[in-house]
Formats: structure tokens, C-alpha cells, sequence
């Protein structure tokens, strides 16, 4: 009975998630209504909140994958408690990408679950349980978009059509930089157990510079631009334009001061 209930409590949903949704949905009805006097920090809390949820939900999608494959000790360790303080590193899964968020404007993949790979038997469940973190911003990505595609926007307040599209822009970029095949990131996880042994061992020690490898290629402008455009073209395929997720931002940007937008018209 001990160890059924422990099981229980090791999968039960943290009160700190739910703090955190809730902080969301409080800055979500507040940039829906209208309700705060300053619009941008309203904006602020929503889309904050809502990409910290999604930081958990992709560390969740790891590590309940990796324990339908095998690795039972997920549960143990909070996992899929859903709460980020249980992580390996809650600098580098939460505070991290929170504070490129704040600067520039991109989604940097946290992550920092640990995995026991050898109680997993089969290249296509590691490769699955890889994967699974940035499938999570993929589909994150499709329901802020969905109001765009599916052309639902009609009523809906300026302010939160913008965050959604601000939103959405982070999340497709957390997929995109998480689906590379860069040591570090959840793509190299999906291609690494096809890799030789040799290989894999010849490659281990960059694993722990590979992100930041990514990130002083994105400071150089040309590489930066190429980047940003693919994030705009799979957007507009998307519904979501320039216009959107460029508005998004400065009112994301509160401290900068409440930006006076021109009407979709204008």
C-alpha cells in the first residue's frame, strides 16, 4: 500500500505547476479584458507564464516517454510531477530561456530531465523519448496559432492577438534550435543511437558546449537573418505575420514603455 501511494504522490501535479498556470490565466483574462492599467506587463505575465508551462510540458513529454520505455526511476526523482524545481538544472530548463526570452525574443530549449538510458532497450525509444520535448513545442505552437489558420480571430482584443502570436513565435523556435542535430540538443538525442559507438564517444565532449555553440551563431547578423526569416516564413504558412509578432513583442517589452499601435488598418 506504502509503495502504491508513493507511487501516486510521485505523479501527482505540483502545486508550483499550478501556481504557474494560474498566473497565466490570470495575465491571459487581464490582456483579454483589458483589466490592467498597464497593458504590457499584463502581456508580460501571459506570455511568461504560458512559455514556462510550456518548458514543463516538454520535460514532462521526456519523461513520460522515457517511462513507457523503460526507465522507471523518472517517477522518483518528480518528474512528472511537472514541477520545474525537481529538474537537473532549473537554471539552465527554466531561468535560462526565460532570460533569452526578456532579451531577445527567441526560445531557447531548456532541458535538464536525466535520463537513465540503460534501463531503455531500442534505438527507436531513445530516439522517441529525444524527441518528444520538441514535439510538445510543435504542438504548443499549433494551438497559438490555431485563432490565425482557422481565421477566429473576429472579437478577439488586439493585445491578445498579439501575445498568442508572440507566444507562438517562441515556440516554433524552441522546436527549430531543439530538432538540430547539434550535440546538447534534443535533435543530436534522436540521431545519436544510430550513430557507431566510436562516433558517439568521439563526440561526448562537446555535448556540454553545443547550445552555446548555437546561440554565438545566432549573434552573427547573417546567421541571425537567415534564421528569423525561416521562423516568419513557417509563421505566415501559419497565419501569423510580422505585423503580429512584432507588436507582440514590444508590448511584451513593458518596461520599455506602452507602445502606441497603429490599428490593423493603418
Amino acid at each position: 500500500m506504502a509503495t502504491a501511494t508513493s507511487r501516486r504522490s510521485d505523479r501527482r501535479i505540483s502545486p508550483v505547476f499550478l501556481g504557474i498556470v494560474a498566473v497565466t490565466a490570470v495575465g491571459g483574462w487581464a490582456v483579454w479584458t483589458g483589466f490592467s492599467t498597464a497593458p504590457g506587463f499584463a502581456v508580460f505575465l501571459f506570455v511568461t507564464g504560458a512559455w514556462v508551462v510550456s518548458l514543463c510540458l516538454h520535460e514532462y513529454a521526456h519523461a513520460r516517454t522515457a517511462l513507457h520505455g523503460g526507465d522507471i526511476s523518472v517517477g522518483a526523482k518528480g518528474y512528472l510531477t511537472l514541477n520545474p524545481l525537481k529538474y537537473t538544472h532549473a537554471m539552465l530548463s527554466i531561468v535560462l530561456p526565460v532570460i533569452f526570452v526578456i532579451m531577445g525574443g527567441i526560445g531557447l530549449p531548456g532541458g535538464a530531465v536525466f535520463i537513465e538510458h540503460g534501463r531503455i532497450r531500442g534505438r527507436w525509444k531513445h530516439s522517441l523519448i529525444a524527441a518528444a520535448g520538441p514535439l510538445t513545442n510543435v504542438l504548443f505552437a499549433v494551438v497559438c496559432t490555431a485563432p490565425f489558420w482557422l481565421h477566429a480571430l473576429d472579437g478577439v482584443p488586439a493585445g491578445f492577438r498579439y501575445a498568442l502570436a508572440f507566444l507562438a513565435l517562441l515556440q516554433v523556435t524552441a522546436a527549430i534550435l531543439n530538432f538540430l542535430p547539434v550535440p546538447g540538443l534534443d535533435g543530436y538525442g534522436v540521431i545519436e543511437p544510430w550513430l557507431s559507438h566510436g562516433i558517439r564517444r568521439q563526440i561526448e565532449p562537446f555535448a556540454p558546449f553545443g547550445l552555446l555553440a548555437v546561440f554565438a551563431f545566432l549573434w552573427l547578423p547573417s546567421v541571425n537573418n537567415v534564421f528569423f526569416d525561416a521562423i516568419h516564413a513557417i509563421l505566415r504558412g501559419l497565419g501569423v505575420t510580422e505585423w503580429d509578432t512584432y507588436w507582440g513583442q514590444r508590448l511584451y517589452r513593458f518596461w520599455q514603455g506602452t507602445p502606441d499601435i497603429p490599428s490593423l488598418t493603418g
